[in-house]
């Protein structure tokens, strides 16, 4: 299953890059995310892992994050567990001054028997992905 959005927030383009590639932020943009915790410390690099716990139609789930791709516009983070895993693609481009379209690419691939909620799935993703654009052009704003 994979979401696409593009938008254009009020922020420079590293600004928001960088507010994106440390996932400890999801808990701000993310309005499945309740908890994300860096697992590593220092400065936020490819190989920077967070723990995160989402919840979703009810469900709870908890995956392992790292940021598996990092350059001057794109963002990569890959979560997985048993049954799932979940890649954000995020790149950047200059919209003008003061201004970056985003580009946003949530896949999510099912494992086992939660192949099964796919379907179902798809129509909640669809709904997020609408927040999430809203969460994140409103916290652009701020940076």
């Amino acid at each position: 299953m994979q979401i696409t959005r593009t938008f254009v927030v009020e922020a420079e383009l590293p600004a928001i890059r960088d507010y994106l590639a440390d996932f400890t932020h999801a808990t701000e943009w993310d309005p499945g995310t309740e908890r994300c915790e860096r697992r590593d410390a220092g400065e936020v690099r490819v190989g920077s892992t967070w723990d995160n716990t989402s919840k979703l139609a009810g469900i709870s789930t908890e995956l392992v994050y790292e940021l598996a791709e990092l350059t001057p516009t794109t963002v990569v983070l890959r979560g997985e567990n048993d049954t799932a895993t979940a890649e954000d693609h995020l790149t950047f481009a200059e919209a003008g001054p003061g201004r970056t379209q985003v580009t946003y690419q949530a896949t999510i691939t099912f494992n086992g028997v939660a192949k099964l909620a796919d379907p179902a799935a798809k129509l909640l993703f669809t709904k997020v992905a609408g927040e999430v654009v809203e969460n994140i052009t409103n916290v652009a704003r701020t940076l």
